[in-house]
């Protein structure tokens, strides 16, 4: 199985087999600069039930940005997370898992 083959394909293709929309409105350029044809530098896969998320760290001009997918039942929905934001991401989502196991 190719590396990229369920999570890259090219935006003539559909990326992800739905239109994307820009997510990221960073400044410079056309808001479409992290929507490049070029693969993603890493990825990761989570399966989960009927559910499958793909992380992919993507690099350009602006700088690198974690790109998340999920995918249900075809359907996709993306959000795009600038690299300088992601430690932070990562601590709001450890105060969750710690407030959630408080709930158990």
């Amino acid at each position: 199985m190719d590396y990229y083959q369920d999570s890259y394909r090219p935006e003539s293709e559909g990326s992800y087999g739905a239109p994307q929309r820009d997510s990221y409105q960073g400044g410079g350029g056309g808001g479409n600069d992290y929507r490049q044809n070029t693969p993603p530098l890493m990825t990761e896969k989570i399966f989960h039930d009927r559910k499958e998320f793909f992380l992919d760290l993507k690099e350009n001009s602006r700088g690198r940005v974690l790109k998340i997918t999920e995918k249900v039942g075809g359907r996709r929905d993306t959000i795009m997370v600038p690299l300088e934001v992601l430690p932070e991401l990562i601590e709001a989502l450890g105060r969750i898992m710690d407030y959630e196991r408080g709930l158990e």
